[in-house]
């Protein structure tokens, strides 16, 4: 098939949906499909380029203002080259992952054009609440659900990760069937190393202790600081955080380490190419995530298939990935004395720490990318053919 996927968020920005996009456009075009993606420009001038057997349509962008490392396209003129750009393609099918300037463009493009649409959700409004007053969460929230709604209405079939993120739509005035359908992990890449962490923590460059990893963009919504004074509350040269990724508050996170005396335990890694990123989770003796706007997190799935227990907020949908006692704990949001708790309970027990990341794996391995990629396939055949029906 022909596929058109349609992002306003693509590689080489830093998310969970930027990264969906770009493995399921490689993904599909593995399998043998024509695979299309119209997303930002990561230079700013508008271009197409083939990478990894994908045809990627870029379109002129500029630096978003509150996060300088994203960029954005500029509304005017966007719906007119989309729609250009689908007579041109002449997708078989169109799959958006946003309703947002290029996914509003591409629908409606697709709806002119009688093709069939798949749309999957990876937002909801609590990833741009903590940027704004307080006072202004609850009319913001409520006009993106409205803006949300307005574009996903036209889907002819709606996914999200997971069963929490379908059950956030319904709540949130979404009348349409969603399913829930994995982001997956590729278990093959990612999977236990039959060498001990610490050979890996040497080819880091980190020392040999206890490691506790998080792996993710370094932002407000993530609560990276509960992670840090759960840390000084280990006992001193118990273990050593390790933060992979950037983000708007690591000089912050720095400043708080160094007050809570731990700055010699935290190692911040910066932006890690994914290639290596199998090595950092075979680093880790745990993996933890506080954060508490998470509709599935792909990056807790590499860590459980790579075989680590996970210590994770008991928050949107952490508790699907998270069975507390059997593959790790769940914390409640803002319990640092919880979290350090658990971390402790993790760390302090090799035999509970096995048995954990066995289980990690185990559940890790059914959501393998390619059971997500082949039900893509079902849902893109079975809107195909519906559409062609109704002619």
């Amino acid at each position: 098939m022909r596929v058109l996927i349609a992002t306003d968020t693509y590689p080489p920005d830093v998310s969970g949906s930027s990264f969906f996009a770009s493995r399921l456009a490689t993904g599909l075009a593995a399998r043998g499909h024509d695979v299309h993606v119209v997303c930002a420009s990561e230079t700013g001038p508008r271009k197409i380029v083939r990478e990894s057997q994908v045809c990627l349509h870029r379109l002129r962008s500029l630096p978003l203002v509150v996060h300088p490392r994203v960029r954005f396209v500029p509304p005017p003129g966007v719906p007119a080259v989309v729609r250009r750009l689908v007579g041109w393609v002449r997708p078989d099918v169109l799959h958006t992952q946003d309703h947002f300037t290029i996914g509003r463009a591409a629908v409606r493009a697709a709806r002119r054009a009688r093709i069939p649409i798949v749309a999957t959700n990876h937002f909801m409004p609590d990833n741009l609440l903590p940027y704004l007053p307080r006072r202004l969460h609850r009319p913001v929230s409520d006009v993106a659900w409205r803006d949300f709604r307005r574009v996903y209405d036209h889907a002819h079939h709606v996914t999200t990760p997971t069963r929490t993120a379908a059950e956030l739509l319904a709540a949130n005035g979404f009348e349409g069937v969603v399913e829930p359908v994995s982001c997956g992990v590729d278990t093959t890449r990612f999977s236990a190393s039959p060498d001990p962490p610490a050979v890996h923590r040497r080819a880091l460059g980190l020392p040999d202790a206890p490691t506790v990893v998080y792996v993710g963009r370094l932002d407000e919504e993530k609560r990276l600081d509960e992670l840090i004074r759960a840390l000084a509350r280990l006992p001193a040269g118990d273990a050593q955080l390790v933060l992979v990724g950037t983000g708007t508050r690591r000089g912050e996170l720095e400043r708080l380490a160094a007050r809570e005396r731990v700055a010699h335990r935290v190692r911040f890694l910066g932006f890690v190419p994914d290639d290596q990123l199998p090595s950092v989770y075979r680093a880790a003796d745990v993996f933890a995530i506080p954060g508490v706007a998470e509709l599935q997190s792909i990056a807790t799935l590499e860590a459980m298939a790579s075989g680590l227990p996970v210590v994770a907020a008991n928050a949107v949908a952490l508790p699907h990935l998270v069975l507390p006692g059997e593959n790790g704990y769940l914390v409640e949001p803002g319990d640092v004395s919880g979290l350090a708790a658990a971390l402790a309970a993790v760390l302090h027990s090799p035999d509970r720490r096995r048995s954990m990341g066995d289980s990690s794996r185990t559940i890790a391995v059914s959501h393998d990318e390619q059971r997500t990629w082949a039900r893509f396939e079902e849902i893109y055949r079975a809107v195909t053919v519906g559409l062609a029906r109704r002619g």
